[in-house]
């Protein structure tokens, strides 16, 4: 299962920005376990003097970008499950500004927050692996629109890329 499996029916065009961060024939599993060892090195290096910078006084802190790549894996993977298994319930769309207070992400440590996603990132590759490829093709209503469960897993792996690079070009210079 690969990022070239996708077509664009799959998904709402929103995820296409995610998706187009990808390789063109990113394995999904692959692209999973590099982007563990990725996230993780990352956010490892970051100083910690700027881990609670904001560069707006509207925006979130490193740290809370982080625990929003975590609840959005957790989401989109919790869709992901429901998708493959054929459930075809409309699952609600989620609002990622109401989360980032109640996490209380800037009162956590970045090594709780290493912890919080490797053991979430380690769940998702678990769960992916128990799928087959007709059951990732499977296509169900995310947020009012099409989703397969292969496009909420790639999406997922865009995301984080997406908000690294935001923090590298936005936080970090």
């Amino acid at each position: 299962m690969t990022t070239q499996d996708l077509v664009t029916e799959e998904f709402n065009p929103f995820y296409r920005t995610y998706i187009n961060m990808l390789p063109k024939n990113l394995n999904l599993i692959d692209g999973f376990e590099a982007g563990f060892k990725n996230v993780q090195d990352f956010f490892k290096s970051i100083p910690k003097d700027k881990l609670e910078y904001k560069y707006a006084l509207d925006k979130w802190t490193v740290k809370e970008v982080f625990q929003h790549i975590i609840d959005t894996e957790r989401i989109f993977m919790y869709r992901c499950l429901r998708v493959a298994r054929h459930d075809k319930s409309p699952l609600a769309g989620f609002e990622q500004n109401d989360y980032i207070q109640p996490s209380k992400a800037n009162s956590k440590t970045i090594e709780s927050l290493l912890e919080e996603y490797r053991t979430t990132r380690q769940y998702s590759i678990v769960l992916l692996k128990s799928f087959s490829d007709e059951d990732l093709k499977f296509i169900g209503t995310a947020s009012g629109n099409v989703m397969s469960a292969r496009s909420a897993a790639f999406s997922t792996i865009g995301h984080e890329i997406w908000h690294m690079n935001i923090i590298r070009d936005r936080y970090l210079k």
